[in-house]
């Protein structure tokens, strides 16, 4: 039985595609068993952990949704919608007790000035032209992570408002 997100994702063949998107070559299940790997390796580098909950603040498309998987495989993931104006950022960073927020580099977003007001060190995701979906993660740290490694079986991985 599968019980986290890179147990799930192990059921694909290493060469089937498994992020698509017009224009660019597909990503294969095999990379983005490694891709999500090197997330979490790089959430837990930005002080960012199993149990730490972090927003998400992307467009939809592949990076979002490989993003929510990288995320949700190594703490919890909490994607936001981009739409939210900066009241709404302000509630839902706080009500989230976020430990980091993940916005498209060089796009400005009222997410930021909420992260910003309470402290939440801002990951910026810039999109790789290598395959549907890879992206890299870049900003400060925010400190050490106290539970590093993959999310393990009864972790959560999603928090959702609705």
């Amino acid at each position: 039985m599968a019980n986290t997100i890179p147990d799930i994702l192990a059921a694909g063949a290493d060469s089937a595609p498994a992020v698509g998107a017009p224009g660019a070559p597909a990503l294969t299940h095999a990379a983005l068993r490694r891709h999500v790997q090197s997330t979490v390796e790089t959430l837990n580098r930005h002080g960012i952990g199993r149990g730490d909950r972090v927003a998400i603040v992307l467009p939809n498309g592949p990076a979002m949704a490989t993003a929510f998987l990288g995320v949700a495989a190594g703490a919890v993931a909490a994607p936001l919608n981009s739409a939210y104006r900066a009241p709404e950022f302000d509630f839902y960073l706080d009500d989230l007790g976020a430990r980091a927020l993940v916005a498209a580099a060089r796009q400005d977003s009222p997410a930021r000035g909420a992260a910003a007001r309470r402290g939440i060190p801002v990951l910026e995701l810039a999109p790789e032209d290598y395959a549907a979906g890879l992206f890299g993660l870049s900003g400060p740290a925010a400190g050490p992570a106290v539970h590093s490694g993959p999310a393990a079986a009864g972790d959560a991985a999603l928090v959702l408002h609705t």
